[in-house]
């Protein structure tokens, strides 16, 4: 995290109006979190400018309006913690303290991919008190999205699925900066989408090229990353586990980007440090739903024609259960939430 120096605070913290200050804009804000983190209005509908300059002509960003952390200090320059910070969090600082809250909505972590996995983790680092959160996801809802992402349901079919869960997250964390982006994460969109740089980033892709470029960029920048790998085709929760991705067992999507990342020169010793979520559970073969076997699969994907990731454009489509991809979300959020409360994170 940036430094800031006790001027700049001042500085900062003079220029701060009426406004500006969270009060006017949620009733419900603590005035002790007021006085300890600094925050701004953006109007609603505007991208922050990180985002909103150079995406590519044909990619979609929708942004909610953002109230967020101007001023990110070092955690030896937090202010001392308010008695209480918010009742909201009343539960949460029992369990980490008043420094800790204070810490996580310092923090910035950008979430790549929002579907069964991402969906959970960001409800679950909202409701941790993240203060700055950057959510990617290129696709619209399918109402085959139902049955395990949380922005999914048959009146959201065709929406954004990070228009939609911004809107989630706003409503569980009023104060927290949100940006929605629309986008696929490839080379021509990687720069733009890590800046500014997060303090930890969350790889919920499916896509293994996007996937492993973003684990690869994450090792390059020194970013903290923590990847999930295949959730799908699993029924048993219990075998999900966190390890570093040179000592998993069983899942075939871990021993693909140990391959992909050796051949672009990251190897063992390179790969070791990336923690990933994984199962091993083996992978269940998929069922024929009794609709295929009479007439044919057919997509029902919204804007199918333009979507990179239409089911018709997939090899094999393996079931899920949301009870797998919570579990898989939840250990993700969990360490997410360890990293960035541990004294030599770098917020």
């Amino acid at each position: 995290m940036t430094d800031a120096s006790s001027d700049t605070l001042a500085a900062q913290a003079d220029a701060v109006t009426a406004a500006d200050c969270c009060h006017e804009l949620h009733s419900d804000c603590h005035s002790d979190l007021c006085t300890s983190v600094d925050h701004q209005s953006v109007p609603a509908g505007t991208a922050s400018p990180e985002l909103a300059a150079g995406l590519p002509r044909q990619t979609k960003v929708r942004a909610w309006e953002h109230v967020g952390s101007l001023v990110r200090p070092t955690a030896d320059q937090l202010p001392p913690p308010p008695e209480r910070i918010h009742r909201r969090w009343d539960r949460f600082v029992r369990l980490v303290g008043d420094r800790g809250v204070l810490r996580l909505l310092a923090s910035h972590v950008t979430v790549f991919g929002l579907g069964g996995v991402g969906s959970y983790v960001t409800e679950s680092l909202a409701r941790s008190a993240v203060g700055r959160l950057t959510l990617v996801d290129f696709d619209d809802v399918c109402l085959t999205n139902v049955n395990r992402q949380l922005q999914a349901m048959p009146g959201t079919v065709g929406q954004s699925k990070a228009a939609l869960l911004a809107e989630r997250v706003r409503a569980i964390h009023p104060e927290a900066w949100v940006d929605p982006v629309q986008a696929f994460y490839d080379l021509t969109t990687s720069d733009l989408l890590l800046s500014p740089q997060p303090d930890l980033v969350i790889d919920a892709i499916d896509n293994v090229t996007s996937k492993v470029l973003l684990l690869e960029t994450c090792v390059r920048r020194g970013i903290p990353v923590i990847s999930v790998t295949g959730a799908g085709a699993r029924l048993d929760p219990t075998q999900v586990r966190i390890a570093d991705l040179t000592e998993t067992k069983v899942d075939p999507l871990a021993r693909v980007l140990r391959k992909e990342l050796a051949r672009r020169g990251i190897g063992a010793a390179g790969a070791a440090g990336i923690p990933v979520v994984y199962s091993e559970e083996e992978v269940r073969e998929p069922e024929v739903p009794g609709w295929d076997a009479e007439s044919g699969f057919q997509c029902i994907c919204p804007h199918r024609e333009d979507s990179p990731h239409a089911c018709e454009k997939r090899r094999r489509i393996y079931g899920t259960a949301s009870f797998i991809t919570a579990s898989f979300a939840m250990a993700a959020a969990g360490w997410a939430v360890r990293r960035l409360l541990e004294p030599t994170a770098a917020n």
